[in-house]
């Protein structure tokens, strides 16, 4: 980052321009902790899409993975919505701690409904409906937590958002390595994708419960309470704005970071419209077969947390050349589409596995610095609406991308 950006960041975060009164991070402890919260908030959503393979088997007629998408990302959106419109009559710490209660509910009650009630049955649609509300509370939680948890790193120093999106793209990459296992121990049969699906939950209300009591934890951390002080102090004003104030106040952030957020809109949408529906479903490897596309979903994952890890050592600080690089990421349509209806060596492994991989590489890269940028460019006291306003566009890139993909299958 250049030093004009440096001078800019530093002066929303503290009162003088020394950025020794921000207090030390002793041993990292907070930032770590927004990694695993950032790890914490995707892998409900993971788990579900992972575990898609037993819930197509115990409820063959239906198309499990895009009621789930639909339910997830509507219920999301909806609630992202609420929180932005009556943000100055909520607290961030409140939301996110009932969020990740409602992760958890979601979570313990699909292993249990599996214990007591479907017992690995083909055709119990009665678990079909209850897993689908749960799925939609698992998205309402999303809002509530994901909103939240980037709005409060909006309000501290850029590293601290860089670890909550790192923390996103390491959820991705445990679940491949757990599907990677399951594979690898339990057999493909119906005993097996249970036990396989079950352990993803244990694994996911584990580390919920721990991001309960990280989150919580981090209040206690000085470089916490010194920001949340400042944040309390000038939040007052916010707090105390009538709503026709606050509309416009809100209109003013949105417009603030509308590039920003239309950039990450873009990111999503172009990786939604290939991955995963293109990596399982329209590649095929004779030498892999069914490996290939777990091995890909793997390789997209890895590079995505290379990608928002980049940023913590080789920051884009143009914000014009980065929203511009977003918008270049249409060119992965025509190359992807190359790969299925181009000549023969493009439909070879080794072209789908490098363009698999730069797809995650830009789109995490250039997330963390949308991310980043965009939550500086407002005052410190909206910061954390400004954070949640761009979650908001991912949320809609992620949407529109669902829907491009089952309307347009490259």
């Amino acid at each position: 980052m250049g030093d004009e950006d440096s001078e800019s960041t530093t002066t929303l975060l503290i009162p003088s321009s020394d950025p020794n009164n921000i207090p030390k991070d002793s041993f990292h402890i907070a930032y770590v902790i927004y990694f695993f919260l950032g790890s914490g908030y995707v892998l409900p959503w993971n788990v579900f899409i992972t575990a898609v393979d037993y819930f197509t088997f115990l409820y063959p007629t239906v198309s499990v993975d895009r009621t789930f998408a639909i339910v997830n990302m509507t219920l999301s959106l909806v609630c992202l919505l609420f929180i932005v419109g009556f943000a100055n009559k909520s607290s961030c710490f409140v939301r996110i701690n009932v969020g990740m209660f409602l992760y958890v509910v979601a979570l313990v009650m699909v292993p249990l409904m599996d214990f007591w009630y479907v017992k690995g049955r083909v055709g119990v649609y009665g678990g079909f409906y209850v897993t689908v509300g749960l799925v939609g509370l698992s998205g309402a939680a999303n809002g509530l937590v994901q909103g939240g948890v980037i709005g409060s790193a909006g309000e501290l120093p850029d590293r601290y958002i860089q670890a909550t999106l790192a923390g996103t793209a390491a959820s991705g990459v445990l679940v491949s390595l757990l599907r990677i296992f399951t594979k690898a121990v339990y057999p493909q049969d119906a005993d097996g994708l249970r036990k396989s699906a079950n352990l993803y939950f244990i694994v996911s209300i584990a580390m919920m419960i721990l991001c309960i009591i990280l989150y919580n934890v981090a209040h206690r951390l000085p470089v916490i309470k010194y920001t949340d002080l400042k944040t309390r102090t000038m939040n007052e004003e916010k707090y105390g704005l009538t709503r026709g104030l606050w509309r416009s106040t809100l209109w003013d952030i949105v417009g603030t970071v509308k590039w920003y957020g239309f950039g990450i809109l873009s990111i999503y949408m172009v990786t939604l419209c290939i991955f995963p529906g293109y990596i399982t479903e329209d590649v095929h490897s004779q030498l892999l077969k069914d490996w290939y596309p777990i091995l890909l979903i793997t390789g997209y994952n890895v590079f995505d947390l290379v990608g928002k890890s980049l940023t913590s050592i080789c920051f884009l600080g143009n914000a014009e050349v980065a929203v511009g690089a977003c918008y270049s990421r249409l060119l992965f349509l025509p190359l992807f589409y190359g790969c299925l209806h181009g000549p023969k060596f493009f439909r070879t492994e080794l072209p789908v596995t490098i363009l698999t991989c730069l797809l995650g590489l830009t789109n995490g890269y250039l997330t963390s610095v949308l991310m980043m940028l965009g939550s500086k460019t407002v005052r410190l006291q909206h910061a954390e609406v400004a954070g949640t306003v761009l979650v908001l566009f991912l949320i809609f890139g992620l949407t529109i991308g669902s829907v491009i993909s089952w309307l347009w299958a490259i």
